[in-house]
């Protein structure tokens, strides 16, 4: 069969060249294109770099930053901030065990607090306004008259900056990348990276990737490469005939890829073990009901009988006006609004009444719920419907725009909250729809991901990582600050060695792998392979575990590798695209069943729940447990919860960041 010229069976709109190969260098090589991969480009390009970027999608809107973001969070050092760094590191000492969240790793953190601002700024200089110059909000609480900056959630500390053209932030970020002459390669699909010799465990010199339109193979050489791919999603549940995507507020590329090919090229990886509950494809669309987080934080709620919900701090104390939601309470300097579980109380922000449940089952409360935005100040109704939905991502043409010219109007109505039994309201935001028990998915925003250092390198040389590709990556905010940091990280290593022959036998192996389904005639199609991957996680790795049902479940997965996944067919790219995704799944879903096995306690902040080892946050086991493959067998370390300032390290952060961040 000629490679170069066989052409898809079924009608394709684009002439088809599997195995045609396409060959490109660069000092450093950029892999996802999303939030975290832009600003590592542009930091690197800046540097006097020859960079390249690569994305599954356009990268003009690729990522899960792709359509939006309302809020920038961290922004300590702008000129109304209250809050200091030191401020930020009490809080941070004051919850160790939380695994995930930007809070979750120490070098994240100091990246995003000392860079947050700097970042926006940035984003500021390539044209997106965040302050309120046209003073439309003239008077608001939230607004500083003096920079005409806009505040979220807590107006007092100023910690959290509102941004006015968060909607198009990817497309300015793509023409920055043009400028600066950044090589983009669009609708580009990294399958693997390249190792220095071709041997695992050894440098990182490239990747290779598929073009998922004309199914052209590409070899990219690299000095370094930063992987910004972003977490895994649809690992348990998923489907393209419900909302057409594994997770409504991801980007459905967002399947694992850069996990998957950093763990065969032998990086470390961490808290794979933890998950979290899913709605799967049932949910209603992000921030498309009214709620009271997040974005509609704090919005007005109240019952189908109009009856209003009462606003609580961190005392219990009902707060009796709008005003008093966004403010900390007596003795606080600042709080965290909506605080995940596990927030230490001194920092925890205002919430609905936390027995709000029990209030429905007595029936003081009658469901449906409703976001009441005209009972709220002009100012606070309008940042709510306005500002943040219509800048978050996934919020402007699907919620605010298709909302507003089917007659919404937040001056004069009410919009329904999900309804729900009152046993599964819980606290805080208790408007997020939950399916069955084994329904899950990884940690929203900053889950498992590889083992890194204060250079933001991974255990691999020439390898760097940001975003949601670090372990604990962090929010946009973090992914942006990440990225410009790995940027001049991965720069600096670049300008300093030589770059390296590419071990054509790693290459053959690839192609063959991946063009296989191409050439067989018979089989089953992706759709039913992604199934049967999701139905083993849910049926062996659910909400609760235990050894001999998650051994089982490697079992099924390594079965279903072995017969279904060699009768995948694929008919065109796009067929060929979503089978290498799930074989990316496959990869992933046993990482984390290696992970779960290696973590013999339960946790609370993983949500990982062990029956044959029910004690909760041990000691013991308060540490990060770490995973890579070597020649096949997953090899179980361990690292220090607070590693990064034990040897070699710095015993401070600030000494850290300063030796480390290359300013």
């Amino acid at each position: 069969m000629n490679e170069a010229k066989l052409m898809a069976t079924e009608q394709w709109p684009y002439e088809v060249n599997y195995g045609k190969e396409n060959e490109i260098s660069a000092d450093v090589l950029v892999l996802g294109g999303g939030v975290a991969g832009c600003h590592a480009a542009i930091s690197a390009a800046k540097t006097g770099a020859k960079v390249a970027i690569v994305d599954k999608g356009p990268v003009i809107r690729s990522g899960s930053g792709g359509a939006g973001v309302d809020h920038w969070h961290c922004a300590l050092k702008n000129p109304c901030c209250t809050i200091t760094m030191d401020d930020m590191l009490d809080f941070f000492k004051a919850h160790p065990g939380n695994f995930t969240s930007e809070y979750g790793n120490g070098i994240t953190f100091t990246i995003l607090c000392q860079e947050s601002y700097e970042a926006l700024l940035d984003m500021e200089g390539m044209g997106i306004k965040f302050r309120d110059e046209e003073d439309e909000f003239v008077g608001a609480d939230f607004r500083d008259d003096k920079t005409k900056i806009m505040f979220a959630y807590d107006y007092e500390s100023k910690i959290t900056i509102r941004v006015r053209q968060g909607a198009v932030i990817k497309p300015a970020l793509h023409k920055e990348l043009k400028r600066l002459g950044v090589a983009i390669y669009d609708r580009i699909m990294v399958t693997s990276l390249l190792t220095k010799g071709g041997i695992q465990g050894e440098r990182v010199i490239g990747a290779t990737g598929l073009n998922t339109r004309t199914g052209e193979f590409y070899i990219f050489k690299a000095k370094a490469s930063i992987l910004a791919m972003a977490q895994p999603k649809g690992i348990w549940v998923f489907s393209t005939e419900l909302i057409g995507s594994n997770m409504s507020h991801d980007d459905p590329n967002c399947v694992g890829d850069g996990h998957a090919m950093a763990w065969h090229a032998g990086a470390a990886f961490t808290n794979m073990e933890g998950s979290m509950p899913s709605s799967g494809t049932f949910r209603y669309p992000a921030y498309g009901t009214g709620n009271s987080g997040n974005t509609w934080y704090a919005c007005t709620i109240v019952d189908a009988n109009g009856k209003e919900v009462p606003w609580v701090d961190k005392d219990g104390r009902v707060l009796k006006s709008v005003s008093e939601r966004y403010r900390p309470a007596k003795g606080q300097k600042f709080h965290i609004h909506n605080p995940p579980p596990g927030t230490p109380p001194e920092y925890a922000g205002p919430l609905l009444i936390p027995d709000l449940p029990e209030r429905i089952k007595k029936g003081e409360f009658v469901q449906p719920f409703y976001a009441d935005l005209p009972s709220m100040p002009e100012h606070e109704r309008r940042a709510i419907f306005g500002l943040m939905v219509g800048n978050e991502g996934k919020t402007r043409i699907p919620i605010y725009e298709v909302y507003t010219q089917a007659g919404f109007d937040p001056d004069k109505d009410l919009l329904q909250s999900n309804v729900l039994p009152p046993d599964r309201c819980g606290t805080g935001s208790p408007w997020n729809s939950i399916g069955p028990p084994q329904w899950r998915e990884t940690m929203f925003v900053s889950g498992g991901g590889v083992v890194f250092d204060w250079d933001l390198r991974t255990t691999l040389e020439g390898l760097y990582a940001a975003g949601n590709q670090l372990a604990c990556g962090g929010n946009h905010a973090g992914a942006a600050c990440t990225g410009r940091y790995a940027g001049r990280k991965a720069s600096e290593y670049a300008l300093e060695v030589e770059e390296q022959v590419i071990e054509r036998t790693q290459v053959d192996r690839e192609k063959d792998r991946i063009y296989a389904p191409v050439k067989r005639k018979n089989g089953i199609g992706w759709k039913e392979f992604q199934a049967g991957i999701c139905r083993i996680m849910q049926d062996y790795c659910g909400e609760y575990k235990d050894a001999e049902t998650l051994q089982m479940g490697m079992k099924w997965l390594n079965s279903i590798r072995e017969s279904e996944g060699e009768k995948v067919i694929a008919k065109n790219p796009h067929d060929l695209v979503r089978t290498l995704e799930c074989y990316t799944r496959l990869t992933v879903g046993k990482m984390i069943i290696n992970a779960s096995l290696a973590r013999k306690a339960s946790h609370r902040s993983l949500d990982f729940k062990r029956l044959d080892y029910p004690e909760t946050n041990p000691p013991e086991w308060e540490k990060f447990l770490t995973i890579r493959t070597d020649k096949g067998e997953c090899k179980v370390g361990e690292l220090p919860y607070n590693y990064w300032l034990l040897p070699p390290y710095a015993p401070t952060y600030k000494e850290n960041y300063e030796k480390h961040c290359g300013l």
